[in-house]
């Protein structure tokens, strides 16, 4: 098995969002970046050259192999924003629903503009997620 492509890395975050294109979503990517700072009391890191990071935990595979992820994080993608709430998507659907206008998958709350959705909503689904983590996944 080979190692994962995405790496925590140096790369500074706000020069990343800095060289976001759509204006709207540059300064989303800021908000979010904020608010998951705020929740995860976490520096943001880069995961890859595009995957803004909030803490860290290891996870071990079937085979016995180990991988390091973020436990929490966003991308400012050119068709969305993509935060990355692992547990809290398949854990919180009833947050999830109470949203607004969203697309999920397995691990992936997928949001065309922050004004879509309820904040106040988003923030406590981010918060459940960190919880869950934290559980399965204790320091």
């Amino acid at each position: 098995m080979s190692e994962l492509k995405t790496q925590v890395n140096d790369a500074s975050v706000l020069d990343f969002i800095a060289c976001v294109e759509n204006k709207q979503r540059k300064e989303d990517a800021l908000t979010l970046l904020a608010l998951f700072s705020r929740i995860t009391g976490e520096e943001a890191k880069m995961w890859g050259p595009s995957i803004i990071g909030f803490g860290e935990y290891t996870n071990t595979l079937a085979s016995g192999k180990t991988n390091n992820w973020m436990r929490s994080g966003f991308s400012p993608r050119k068709q969305n924003l993509s935060l990355y709430v692992m547990a809290g998507l398949s854990e919180r659907m009833d947050l999830v629903e109470k949203l607004g206008k969203t697309k999920t998958s397995k691990a992936c709350l997928y949001i065309n503009k922050l004004a879509d959705v309820d904040m106040d909503i988003l923030e406590q689904l981010i918060k459940a997620d960190l919880e869950i983590m934290n559980k399965r996944y204790p320091d």
